[in-house]
């Protein structure tokens, strides 16, 4: 939601000396002693200001559309009750919030959770509950849309629960918006601390209660495993088409196997072309596009490098087969692959069939099930590297945050913001060592609706100068957002244990978005194809900072290796491969120290499979939840997974039964399959139950 646009300023002095006399000689409402404190000044609007609106409560909202505000006594209880009415379409919304000032917001604690209460009648469907928050170093600040609410012709209680509030925050605002043609009436508002006081942790798992613990599996790969797709069975896709061996190219021998981690047993699966470093992207039904890979090896005479290949597969889970569909326009060896919100899919970058930058915009069409002609999609002709990480923000443009594969960063400032529709590129600054982020990582921060991206490591190829520690964060709310300096990477050692100096970080960074809202960052080398770098830490959003120290995978993961989240909320990580050619063919798995922590909850019910955007959903838990969210499932390779995404799911609890609440903007949670996690109050996630959007 946007800012207010009216303005304020009269609306505060008026609103802060009724306040003050309100108070003092009519008191507001309180609640009986003994129950949970209500924290809304004003909650049943019975105190009116000098212009005859309540205090504590303000006229806001933006755009074209005609509207009014009015108090109305045909109330929920007592005398009042507000009225929003949007009379005619446009742009924008109407909603009345809770006024923006130290004496009418309610007090909060980072960490904590609050349960937000409401009574409403509405004609409109298009309506939500909106949540602002104010940060001690920011000021005022959008925070989230809580709750899409339905047309009732009678008052209705809604009653939501808040995300943990985030750090830096101390008060919050929130109020109802209608931003369709229609009427709203609210009535006796509530705000309490619905945080439950911290069980006693008890663990016997030794170190792995803070650290994890790592398993290497007693069986080997059957295949090289450059890129890896979580299925929506939970299965894992391993692809290798020629697994960066030449004489398998030679020999057509092109190599992919479903991984089935519940049994620990693969399927060979028939690979039709050599898909080794090809792009590839969850479609919205499930199955997966690839996209490009190696139509060549580099000539011995080195009259050709690397050659991008045309040819494009679609694998669909159920058949466990690749069918083509129509070539891309260009060839493409390391092309980027971003799912967007209509369920397109935008491929940037990488090198075409003459081993040259690649430079069109190519644009697969989900509705036709094609890869649109040069000429059907916009074009900037502009060379984005190799698997540049092209994030999709919450209005549909995307972010390129720096990290590539393969050699110096691009001209400029080396992270920009391209708008397919305006076919417009947009320089952001602030990433520092811009051409050292040679196979760093890019994330998008739990959760999505904060828009926060933090971009890790690097170093280059090239130059093959020490990998860094470099860690840079980007809020991409902002109308100019600029990335600002992170948290170090910590340090870790080398083969041999000798320990890194204090510049010394890695390459080949794999960062996994967990169920806990946190991300665990494994895996690296020093150099490229060279000098593992053992080292894990967590990093934790709502603090900016890094625990190091966490358990350290015992095989060496640098080139060609990746780590992903299983439904089971534990980190498989898969390959390594030296500059020796040699390949690793181990694979890990990692139990965070949550899985050490007690029983995990269980979702024992949910009310369908199918969610539309801005619906609310329901399931029944068998223990006390903290949170629920969505978590889309990995299509990793080359430290790039730029569709990792983590969406939050406001809560509405009643009992063992959980509303759960679906952001209604599909740039935030793409169309397509995801995890649903619940974590229960010990921070102990479910198992996964899989569930559609869109």
């Amino acid at each position: 939601m946007n800012r207010p646009v009216m303005s304020r300023r009269d609306r505060l002095r008026i609103a802060q000396l009724t306040v003050l006399t309100l108070v003092l000689f009519l008191g507001l409402p309180q609640l009986p002693a003994g129950a949970s404190a209500n924290l809304v000044g004003n909650p049943g609007l019975e105190a009116l200001d000098s212009s005859g609106f309540p205090v504590c409560w303000e006229k806001s909202g933006w755009g074209s559309s005609g509207y009014s505000f009015a108090v109305t006594h045909a109330a929920h209880s007592g005398t009042n009750a507000m009225t929003v009415t949007l009379t005619s379409a446009g742009s924008g919304d109407r909603k009345a919030m809770m006024l923006e000032d130290t004496s009418c917001a309610p007090n909060v604690t980072p960490g904590h959770q609050y349960d937000l209460s409401a009574w409403y009648q509405t004609t409109t469907p298009n309506t939500v509950m909106t949540m602002f928050r104010h940060d001690v170093a920011q000021g005022w600040v959008y925070w989230t849309d809580l709750a899409s609410l339905a047309p009732t012709t009678g008052w209705t209680q809604s009653t939501v629960r808040t995300p943990q509030v985030p750090a830096n925050t101390d008060q919050i605002v929130w109020g109802i918006t209608i931003y369709g043609v229609g009427t709203l009436q609210t009535d006796d508002y509530e705000t309490a601390d619905a945080t439950l006081p911290a069980p006693e942790q008890s663990c016997s798992a030794g170190t792995a209660c803070t650290k994890g613990a790592w398993a290497v599996m007693p069986f080997n790969s059957t295949v090289r495993a450059i890129h890896a797709v979580v299925l929506r069975s939970g299965d894992v896709l391993l692809v290798a088409g020629s697994g960066n061996n030449p004489d398998d190219f030679a020999a057509k021998t092109f190599k992919s196997a479903v991984y089935h981690p519940g049994n620990g047993t693969f399927t060979t699966i028939a690979t039709p072309e050599d898909l080794f470093c090809s792009g590839h992207v969850q479609l919205p039904d499930g199955r997966v596009l690839v996209m490009g890979g190696n139509k060549d090896y580099p000539a011995a005479d080195g009259s050709h490098g690397y050659k991008g290949l045309k040819n494009s597969y679609i694998f669909d889970p159920a058949t466990n087969a690749y069918t083509r569909v129509n070539d891309m326009t260009a060839g493409s060896w390391y092309p980027s692959a971003t799912a967007m919100g209509n369920g397109d899919v935008i491929s940037l970058g990488g090198l075409g069939e003459d081993s040259n930058g690649m430079v069109a915009t190519q644009y697969f069409s989900n509705a036709q099930q094609r890869w649109l002609g040069l000429n059907e999609a916009h074009q900037t002709w502009n060379f984005w590297g190799l698997y540049p990480s092209m994030i999709l923000m919450q209005d549909g443009r995307l972010f390129y945050t720096g990290s590539h594969v393969f050699g110096n960063g691009l001209s400029g400032t080396g992270s920009s913001i391209y708008d397919y529709n305006a076919n417009t590129v947009t320089p952001v600054d602030g990433l520092r060592k811009k051409d050292e982020r040679d196979q760093s990582m890019s994330v998008l921060l739990p959760p999505a609706q904060d828009q926060k991206v933090l971009t890790m490591g690097g170093g280059n190829i090239e130059s093959n100068p020490d990998a860094h520690r470099l860690t840079d964060l980007i809020d991409l709310k902002p109308a100019n957002p600029v990335y600002t300096a992170g948290p170090a990477l910590p340090g870790g050692t080398v083969t041999g244990g000798a320990p890194e100096t204090a510049a010394q970080g890695k390459m080949y960074v794999s960062a996994v978005l967990l169920p806990d809202g946190k991300v665990f960052e494994t895996g690296g080398g020093l150099h490229n194809r060279a000098d593992p770098v053992y080292e894990a830490s967590m990093y934790d959003p709502a603090t900016n900072t890094f625990t190091p120290g966490m358990a350290t995978d015992p095989v060496p993961r640098t080139y060609h290796s990746s780590a992903f989240l299983l439904p089971d909320g534990r980190v498989m990580a898969v390959g390594d491969n030296p500059g020796n050619g040699t390949f690793d063919m181990r694979i890990s798995v990692y139990s965070p120290s949550y899985l050490f922590k007690g029983a995990r909850p269980h979702i024992t019910g949910i009310s369908g499979t199918q969610w539309a955007y801005g619906s609310q959903q329901s399931i029944t838990v068998d223990a006390p939840i903290l949170k629920a969210e969505l978590i889309r499932p990995a299509a990793v390779t080359h430290s790039s997974d730029p569709n990792q995404r983590f969406v939050d799911l406001p809560l509405t609890v009643n009992g063992n039964t959980i509303g759960l609440n679906l952001t209604s903007n599909p740039n935030l949670a793409p169309p397509g399959w995801y995890m649903l996690f619940a974590v229960g109050t010990n921070g102990v996630p479910s198992v996964a139950k899989w569930v559609h959007v869109g």
